[in-house]
């Protein structure tokens, strides 16, 4: 099949009257899982399906826009719709919402997150990590070094968020290092007031040697070393994803 070529597969079948955006956008969605509709494929017109879900061209228009607007379609005029080729970012804002409107023990969930990503961000690192990376990092580490030094907060923040995300290239997987992000994204207010509070009890010497042991493990590969970094680690003891004395 060429790229761009309208295709005629089983989803274009007629849909009932239930939650009929939703529907067709389930009907789209599952195109793709299950390959009826690849990367660069072109859609039929709204006409078209409207005609083949025997739904009306609003619903079909509305679903368009909600998947546009999750990076999964492309709307290209005059050419047409195509199914979208790669990860956008606007993919990863329907898991940040979801996470953000969670009202059920979304603390403990972004610590079990945070955990896992980070983990598996520097298993992959291990694994992964080519020399300019390694020289990336400990360049990184050593501007993070400088930072602490200076005792500023914020630059301090700043210049870790540029070290993890150091380690996320290193690991060379594109949604790992997105969804990475993402937690970093949540967890960013947490993050700073850890840092600061790790400046009110005097443990610079502290925060320096987490990311030093970070790079060793990585330049290492030190794999008996990271899980114990990450889950005993700075973060988790001073002001992180759980109640302490610190706030």
């Amino acid at each position: 099949m060429e790229v761009g070529e309208v295709v005629e597969k089983s989803f274009l079948r007629p849909i009932d009257n239930t939650s009929i955006v939703q529907q067709v956008i389930d009907r789209l969605t599952y195109a793709m899982i299950y390959k009826e509709l690849r990367p660069g494929d072109k859609l039929p017109t709204e006409m078209e399906l409207a005609a083949s879900f025997g739904v009306g061209r609003n619903s079909i228009r509305e679903a368009l826009k909600i998947l546009m607007s999750f990076g999964v379609i492309d709307i290209r005029r005059p050419e047409g719709t195509f199914v979208a080729s790669g990860f956008s970012d606007k993919m990863i804002n329907p898991m940040l919402y979801g996470i953000i409107l969670d009202q059920s023990d979304s603390l403990d969930n972004l610590k079990e997150l945070r955990e896992w990503v980070d983990f598996g961000i520097l298993e992959l690192a291990m694994d992964k990590a080519k020399p300019e990376d390694l020289f990336q990092l400990e360049e990184q580490r050593d501007k993070l070094m400088t930072e602490i030094d200076g005792g500023n907060a914020e630059k301090v923040f700043v210049a870790d968020d540029e070290f993890h995300e150091a380690i996320s290239t290193a690991a060379h997987n594109s949604l790992l290092g997105q969804i990475a992000r993402l937690v970093r994204t949540l967890t960013s207010e947490l993050r700073m007031n850890t840092i600061s509070n790790m400046f009110k009890l005097g443990k610079g010497n502290e925060l320096k040697k987490a990311h030093k042991d970070l790079f060793n493990i990585v330049k290492n590969k030190d794999d008996k070393s990271a899980r114990q970094q990450l889950v005993e680690g700075y973060f988790y003891r001073y002001n992180g994803l759980r109640d302490t004395p610190y706030a």
